[in-house]
């Protein structure tokens, strides 16, 4: 499934795709938003979306083999809730 199909399902519960793609769209802006300022984002029942530090490290260059540093830096992380995992367990 992609934004598109995800579009198409809201549009369903909504009457109209324009509400449903804003709606979706407005999600992931705040979202976004969320996680550039440093918040969590918790959706109870399917899961969290947190901003997790990577540490420096070193690195190789896959055609060269040699060595490089990897710089610090942030990435957006996923934590499934529990609902989430015993629906795709089953």
């Amino acid at each position: 499934m992609n934004k598109g199909d995800l579009v198409n399902e809201v549009a369903k519960v909504v009457g109209k795709k324009k509400i449903a793609e804003d709606a979706v769209q407005c999600v992931l802006d705040t979202i976004t938003e969320a996680l550039k300022k440093g918040d969590s984002v918790t959706l109870v029942g399917f899961g969290t979306f947190k901003v997790a530090k990577r540490a420096a490290r070193t690195g190789r260059n896959p055609q060269t083999g040699k060595p490089l540093k990897i710089k610090a830096k942030k990435v957006p992380k996923f934590t499934a809730g529990k609902k989430l995992k015993e629906a795709v367990g089953k």
